[in-house]
């Protein structure tokens, strides 16, 4: 059999269940293959907040001004590390537009990721935008509310819904093969069906370069 190996990004706002959803398709064996035991397949995200030594500090996404260069020269060492390990597959939790999303909203800022995505797309990346109905961000909140350890951040749901927007137009704007993915019913089953189809049928599971 050929080589399974996507690379996948999974985009949008908070309470879109993105983390979750990334988790079952790193171990969904229509996308990375039947599993006979559990192996470290990787995971990345650029929600890690490592630009700080403090809890829920800046990093990729909401790194400060001055922090630009670095988190340009750290976008660059991942697209490095893809290019140099672009036959295996890659899941990815909130990247490049979670980052242009953000500056955007919070420092009012426009960041271009040209660049970014013609290295991304030559490797095969492609993007899950994880989008909810408007309605269904109060229950959405209700379950995150159980397990965070940050419960102020979701007191408003208009900043998710306003974030919500900016992703829709990140993604139209972006260069690299977009599926929206409604998860407004926490079907994930359903969900990750609906990607391994989207992969199957444009030729996302395999390396075709």
């Amino acid at each position: 059999m050929p080589k399974l190996c996507p690379k996948l990004i999974l985009e949008g706002t908070r309470l879109t269940g993105k983390t979750e959803l990334a988790f079952d398709l790193n171990e969904h064996p229509r996308i990375v293959g039947p599993r006979r035991y559990r192996y470290h397949s990787p995971l990345v995200s650029a929600e890690w907040c490592g630009f700080t030594k403090t809890p829920w500090g800046r990093g990729l996404i909401n790194f400060d001004q001055q922090e630009t260069d670095l988190a340009m020269a750290t976008y660059e060492t991942w697209a490095r590390l893809f290019e140099q390990m672009r036959y295996y597959s890659w899941i990815v939790d909130r990247f490049h537009l979670s980052t242009r999303v953000w500056q955007a909203m919070h420092r009012d800022r426009e960041l271009e990721f040209d660049w970014l995505e013609e290295r991304l797309a030559a490797i095969g990346f492609r993007v899950i935008l994880c989008v909810r109905s408007i309605d269904s961000f109060a229950a959405a909140r209700a379950e995150r509310l159980k397990v965070s350890g940050n419960p102020g951040q979701y007191d408003d749901l208009s900043v998710f819904v306003r974030e919500q927007e900016l992703f829709e137009q990140a993604a139209d704007r972006c260069r690299l093969p977009v599926l929206r993915v409604d998860v407004s019913d926490g079907d994930r089953v359903r969900m990750c069906d609906e990607i391994s189809d989207w992969l199957e049928s444009c030729g996302g599971l395999y390396a075709d370069y």
